[in-house]
């Protein structure tokens, strides 16, 4: 899923970019709304998050823009602005959401995340949920369930959990793993996807020292036994 990040601050758009990043989603960065207009026509992302005091164009000014040619794509604001009256004007041109400076990683991956739930739900076509053991996947709705328990998960968790599904007892080479959940213009790396594992195996497997769902073939990579 591709993501528009528009924010002028460097250090603040460089965060961003780096957790959604790390979260799974396609990232797209602009310094100004006059740059996030263009990069919007240009990539065509999923949906978009912009802020609002921006140079050479606002936000505001962005979002109508935006909206004026997609009108169904979901649009956060991300501001400093937090009087009620800058969170009508957000959603008057056309915002689906606002997150307030400051905020926590936690919540402006749990904000895109429930976005992203959304656009998978509205897909004509949205991903088949698929079982690993006593665990459903839904992709479309970025979980799994456990029985009652709801498992939240990111883009390139389902997509690491539907590799190791779709080869069962197949030991997967680390940079087959990555290349397939990170794509293949990042460059390969072991200690990357081995993190990105460990925390997988704390939110889906019943005992993570015991993995009974992404095993370890040391050496090689992970394997899924059925």
């Amino acid at each position: 899923m591709k993501v528009l990040i528009a924010e002028d601050d460097r250090f603040t758009r460089e965060g961003l970019v780096e957790v959604l990043s790390a979260e799974g989603f396609d990232v797209i960065s602009a310094y100004d709304g006059t740059q996030a207009v263009a990069m919007f026509q240009l990539h065509k992302p999923d949906f978009v998050c912009l802020d609002i005091m921006m140079p050479s164009q606002s936000g505001y000014e962005a979002c109508r823009t935006i909206r004026s040619e997609s009108p169904d794509v979901p649009i956060i604001f991300i501001s400093a602005k937090s009087e009620e009256m800058d969170r009508l004007v957000g959603f008057d041109v056309g915002a689906d959401d606002f997150i307030t400076k400051p905020f926590s990683v936690r919540e402006v991956v749990a904000r895109v995340r429930a976005v992203a739930r959304r656009c998978h739900a509205a897909a004509p076509n949205p991903p088949a949920e698929f079982r690993m053991k006593d665990l459903t996947i839904l992709p479309a709705e970025l979980r799994a369930k456990r029985g009652e328990q709801i498992i939240d998960l990111s883009p390139r968790d389902v997509e690491i959990l539907r590799l190791l599904a779709e080869n069962p007892g197949k030991a997967l080479d680390r940079n087959t793993i990555f290349n397939h959940a990170w794509g293949e213009d990042h460059f390969p790396n072991s200690r990357t996807l081995d993190q990105h594992v460990s925390q997988l195996r704390k939110r889906v497997e019943i005992d993570p020292r015991n993995p009974g769902l992404i095993c370890t073939v040391h050496g090689v990579g992970y394997r899924y036994d059925p």
